[in-house]
C-alpha cells in the first residue's frame, strides 16, 4: 500500500497506527498527521530503536494494510 493513502486517509489509519504503537499518544497522532518521517522519528522516540529499526517496522506495518 502507498503511504499516500494512509497520509490522505490519516484519521482511518490513525487506529490502526495506535494498535500497533500502543505507546504513541493521541496528541503525538495529530501531530503526526499521516506524515512518514514524523511517525518514524516518534516510533524511534518511544521505543528506543533505531531509524533502520523504525523504518523497518513501518514497512511491515505497510504490508499488514495491503
Amino acid at each position: 500500500m502507498s503511504w499516500n493513502k494512509v497520509e490522505g486517509n490519516w484519521n482511518q489509519f490513525k487506529g490502526k497506527v495506535k494498535e500497533k504503537w500502543g505507546e504513541l499518544t493521541d496528541d503525538e497522532l495529530d501531530q503526526i498527521a499521516g506524515k512518514r518521517d514524523i511517525l518514524i522519528g516518534k516510533i524511534q522516540e518511544k521505543y528506543g530503536i533505531a531509524e533502520d529499526e523504525a523504518e523497518k517496522r513501518i514497512k511491515e506495518f505497510e504490508k499488514e494494510l495491503s
